[in-house]
């Protein structure tokens, strides 16, 4: 049986105290994206992070450092998108991710520019709604009703990682939902 998860990329971009501080929900979102960390590394898909900047404004915060994978991939970065980052492309490439899972900061910034970008490499992308923020709220809506137009999709991510298994025969369903009793 194949692995759906094989050709999904999860891209924490940009998770960053700087950032972080400047958002209202920052003690949700990193509850609910250390969930999504958790359930991706289990389920099989690459994880890869950003951090923009990072000799300025520090490296990926401390809560999430600690439950990443100890082989996970960080990219700096000095655009608003991902995509740009060096090395990025081929992890892509070398992972044979056919799909990305975006995660971060900010939903008008830099996860817009990543998506519009990785939509025009031929690449799908999938916010996750849970796990994305913004310092204005009020921009989320007209931000993710542009990328829905454009073949981008917006889901909580249980409902990725619950799609993933398929169902309770799945030989990770136990400590999936373990991981989601932990973030709940």
């Amino acid at each position: 049986m194949s692995n759906p998860a094989q050709h999904l990329g999860l891209l924490l971009i940009d998770f960053q105290d700087p950032f972080l501080n400047a958002i209202p929900d920052r003690e949700r979102l990193l509850k609910r994206t250390s969930f999504a960390v958790e359930a991706a590394a289990l389920l099989g898909c690459s994880l890869a992070v950003t951090e923009q900047l990072p000799v300025k404004l520090g490296n990926t915060t401390a809560e999430l450092k600690q439950i990443l994978p100890e082989n996970t991939p960080v990219f700096d970065k000095n655009t608003f998108s991902a995509m740009e980052a060096d090395g990025l492309g081929r992890w892509i490439e070398s992972n044979q991710i056919d799909h990305l899972l975006l995660i971060g900061l900010e939903t008008s910034v830099c996860i817009y520019q990543t998506a519009v970008q990785a939509l025009g490499d031929d690449i799908g992308v999938t916010l996750l709604s849970d796990c994305i923020s913004e310092r204005r709220p009020e921009d989320r809506k007209p931000v993710l009703k542009q990328l829905l137009s454009m073949d981008a999709h917006v889901l909580p991510s249980e409902t990725i990682f619950y799609s993933l298994l398929g169902g309770a025969a799945h030989p990770q369903f136990r400590e999936f939902t373990e991981i989601v009793k932990r973030y709940s």
